[in-house]
């Protein structure tokens, strides 16, 4: 297998990638910083900006069905789902973490393009902030998954 690169090298095959990103409304803040550096990071890998489509869903949860219904109906190379559940003090954020970790898992094994799973699971908010800025930023290290994938 081909060893992980951070190069920013274009070449052909992934400027004509087609990459669709799936974006949970729920804790915006975090979400949106994510979404940007994910795109960020796509074009300076050398994917054209027409190329990558971006939906929004109310929450981490609706990740799943977005991401099967995009799959099987339109043709794209890559998903990435992007979504951040902080725990609280009930056992909801449980549910939910291994819920949308088991679904996207699943989709992966069932469906015939990868789907990066890129929903930050954290303690606390400030948790949360840190992965989603600056070079800590986890939307850089989604986009750079999701274009490794394609190479398999």
């Amino acid at each position: 297998m081909k060893k992980f690169s951070h190069s920013n090298k274009t070449n052909q095959k992934t400027e004509n990638l087609k990459i669709s990103i799936i974006v949970s409304q729920w804790n915006n803040t975090i979400t949106s910083n994510l979404s940007k550096a994910t795109i960020t990071t796509l074009i300076k890998h050398g994917v054209l900006k027409s190329n990558i489509s971006k939906i929004e869903v109310p929450g981490s949860f609706e990740l799943i069905f977005a991401a099967k219904k995009i799959a099987k109906s339109k043709k794209i190379d890559a998903i990435i789902v992007i979504g951040c559940i902080i725990k609280g003090e009930t056992p909801h954020f449980e549910y939910i973490s291994n819920s949308v970790a088991l679904g996207i898992k699943d989709l992966n094994i069932l469906l015939k393009k990868p789907i990066i799973f890129g929903v930050l699971t954290t303690d606390n908010i400030e948790q949360a902030q840190d992965r989603s800025s600056g070079e800590k930023n986890k939307g850089i290290e989604f986009a750079i998954s999701a274009i490794e994938m394609t190479k398999i």
